[in-house]
C-alpha cells in the first residue's frame, strides 16, 4: 500500500469527522464523506491526485462493502457523478446500489488517455505545431498500469470495495474507457464511454476493435458508448465513427455483452456527459432490486 495513500485519507477523514461535528447533523447527500488522497506513482513518475466518494458508514451493516466507480477527468466530473450516485441510491430513489465513486484528477490529459503516439488532429489533419495540444500522447498503457497496480491497492486497502468495477471517461476518456474493455478485459466489469473520441489516429480504436473481437466470442461485460452533436455541423467524422463502432458490435454478435448505444442529438460535447452518466448508470443497473425488494 502506498504510504502518502494513507497519510492523505487520514488527513481528510479527521477534517470529515471536524465538519461533521459542526455542521448540527445536516443530513445532506454532500461531500462531508469524500477525501483527497495523493499517489506518488513510480509508473507515471509524479503525484497523481485522486478524489474518493464513499457511503456514510450504515450502523447497522459495518461490514458492507460497494461497488467501484473508477472515472477519468475527475476535475471535471467528480461531483457530479458523487451526486448521481447518491441520490440515485438514496432509500426513497434506490434505483442502484450504493457505491464508491473514485476521480483520477489530470495531469498530462492527452498523454495518459490516448493509446498511441499521433499528430493528426479531429479534422484529419497534422498538427506539426511546437506547442500542439496533441503531445504528448500515447500514454494510455502506463495509464491503465498505474490503475491496476498502484490505484486500485490503495482503493481496495482503505475502502469497503466489492469486486464489481465501473470504468467512466468522456472523449479522450471515452476511448480510454473502451481501449480498456478491449485490452485488459479483466480490468472492469462495466464501462461507460462518452462521446469517445474514434478519430484518434486514424479510428486506431476502432480498427481495434475489430482485429481484437472475434465474431462470435464471449465478452461477458456490461458497456455504455454515447455521442452528441459532434460531427453534425462541422464537417468531422464523430458522429459516423460512433455509427461505425456500433455495427461493428451488431456484426461481431458477441456472446454476453450487454450494450446500449445512444445519441443525443440537442446535446453538445460538454453538456451531454450531465444526461449520458445518468444514462449510463441507469442501464448498468436497470436489472438491479433493493435488498428486501419484490
Amino acid at each position: 500500500m502506498n504510504s502518502s495513500c494513507l497519510f492523505k485519507s487520514i488527513a481528510v477523514l479527521f477534517l470529515f469527522f471536524t465538519l461533521q461535528s459542526t455542521a448540527q447533523k445536516k443530513e445532506l447527500y454532500n461531500h462531508l464523506s469524500s477525501d483527497v488522497i495523493t499517489i506518488s506513482s513510480k509508473i507515471l513518475n509524479e503525484d497523481r491526485t485522486i478524489y474518493v466518494h464513499y457511503p456514510k458508514p450504515d450502523s447497522t451493516n459495518v461490514n458492507k462493502r460497494f461497488p467501484v466507480l473508477y472515472l477519468m477527468d475527475g476535475e471535471s466530473h467528480f461531483d457530479m457523478l458523487s451526486q448521481y450516485t447518491d441520490y440515485l441510491s438514496r432509500w426513497d430513489v434506490s434505483v442502484i446500489p450504493q457505491m464508491i465513486v473514485v476521480g483520477i484528477v489530470n495531469t498530462k490529459r492527452t498523454r495518459d488517455l490516448t493509446p498511441t503516439k499521433s499528430i493528426i488532429n479531429y479534422f484529419g489533419q497534422p498538427d506539426t505545431s511546437a506547442v500542439s495540444w496533441m503531445k504528448p500522447s500515447g500514454g494510455s498503457e502506463q495509464f491503465l498500469q498505474f490503475i491496476q497496480t498502484e490505484l486500485m491497492p490503495c482503493i481496495e486497502t482503505n475502502y469497503k470495495t466489492q469486486p464489481f468495477r465501473i470504468f467512466a471517461g468522456h472523449s479522450f476518456g471515452g476511448i480510454a474507457s473502451i481501449y480498456c474493455m478491449l485490452t485488459h478485459p479483466d480490468m472492469f466489469n462495466a464501462y461507460i464511454s462518452v462521446s469517445p473520441s474514434f478519430w484518434w489516429d486514424g479510428e486506431y480504436v476502432i480498427k481495434l476493435a475489430d482485429k481484437k473481437l472475434a465474431k462470435g466470442a464471449m465478452l461477458n461485460k456490461t458497456l455504455f458508448f454515447s455521442d452528441a452533436s459532434e460531427g453534425v455541423s462541422d464537417g468531422s467524422s464523430f458522429h459516423t465513427n460512433l455509427l461505425k463502432f456500433d455495427t461493428l458490435l451488431v456484426h461481431k454478435e458477441l456472446k454476453g455483452l450487454d450494450y446500449k448505444y445512444k445519441y443525443y442529438p440537442t446535446e453538445t460535447h460538454m453538456t451531454e456527459p450531465m444526461v449520458a452518466y445518468y444514462d449510463a448508470l441507469r442501464f448498468i443497473y436497470k436489472d438491479w432490486k433493493a435488498p428486501g425488494a419484490k
